[in-house]
């Protein structure tokens, strides 16, 4: 059993992200053992034939070997994500990381079991080896996790949506019970039900929760002293992640606006942008935004912008058409 220790100002600091790097790191716990993660069969299958790849295996040993079944994660390879960041700028902290910390986050996973031979390279020369690990994280996303991003962060960013507004809704005490069954809220504390026997005091340092869709029993947290503190938990409807995307056949709305437009409407109740739309839906980025523009005229999508990214969502017409349609 853990406890996470709260001051007010870490329950100001709760927030929620999605975090491209955890998805990237995590997505190697289901390669290793495929009957667990059944529900991720379509990804594991493209995976495998893509780590066969000589030119991808070589490149992506240093991961392999860091992130092994049953063996707390090293920190320092899942950072604590803040809204909106992108897996180039958390390649960028990890790749920071002391060595110091780097040794530190690797000994604390030994309790479980010994270091792979790449772990113990790394333990004796962080800062030597540290640029082979980043280049690894980077190239199992380039090549595994990026054509899927789009359909994985739909589902995230929902997530955190719903649970920002329970957030708001419930308060800190609430939220985390419905977050995950083994957590609960004690006081100025959250009790993990775990096997990490941690006791943990924010300090003030807020804490970033993070949904993943590789993570399916547990609620993982980054809390060594020299981490900023993260939760990892499991997402909603991770069951639906690799369900075919688009409006259902003979769906009375793709008769009336046409199927382009209507595979958008059904895909935006999250917030995407139109490269997410082109890889999800298969449509060229261009008719992506002949149709979002039209869309958007008839007030059917809003847009927001969130960084360097214009993000569309269905505005509550839409929602009112799509439930029509459905029969509702």
């Amino acid at each position: 059993m853990s406890e996470l220790r709260f001051s007010l100002a870490d329950v100001a600091g709760v927030r929620l992200a999605v975090s491209p790097v955890n998805e990237t790191v995590m997505s190697m716990w289901a390669l290793a053992n495929p009957v667990r993660y059944a529900v991720h069969l379509p990804w594991i299958d493209r995976a495998r034939v893509t780590l066969r790849r000589p030119e991808v295996a070589d490149r992506v040993r240093p991961l392999v070997g860091l992130v092994v079944p049953g063996r707390w994660l090293p920190d320092f390879l899942t950072p604590a994500a803040r809204p909106n960041v992108e897996m180039a700028e958390q390649l960028d902290q990890i790749a920071a990381t002391p060595p110091a910390v780097v040794a530190q986050d690797l000994l604390a996973t030994t309790w479980q079991r010994p270091l792979s031979p790449f772990g113990r390279a790394l333990l004796a020369d962080p800062g030597g080896l540290l640029p082979q690990v980043v280049d690894a994280v980077r190239v199992w996303y380039d090549e595994a996790i990026a054509p899927d991003w789009p359909r994985m962060r739909a589902l995230l960013d929902a997530d955190v949506a719903y649970r920002a507004a329970q957030l708001a809704e419930s308060g800190a005490g609430g939220f985390f019970e419905q977050l995950h069954p083994s957590l609960r809220w004690h006081g100025d504390r959250v009790v993990s039900d775990d096997t990490f026997e941690r006791d943990f005091d924010l300090r003030g340092r807020g804490l970033a929760l993070n949904p993943t869709v590789f993570t399916e029993q547990h609620v993982l947290w980054n809390l060594l002293e020299d981490s900023l503190p993260a939760g990892a938990y499991p997402v909603r409807a991770v069951g639906t992640l690799w369900e075919a995307t688009g409006p259902p056949p003979g769906d009375p709305l793709a008769r009336v606006i046409g199927p382009g437009r209507a595979a958008l409407l059904h895909l935006l109740e999250t917030a995407l942008t139109t490269t997410d739309l082109a890889r999800l839906t298969g449509m060229s980025a261009g008719n992506v935004s002949q149709h979002l523009t039209a869309l958007h005229a008839a007030g059917l999508v809003s847009r927001s912008r969130q960084g360097r990214h214009v993000r569309y969502r269905n505005t509550e017409v839409a929602a009112v058409l799509l439930r029509a349609s459905g029969g509702e």
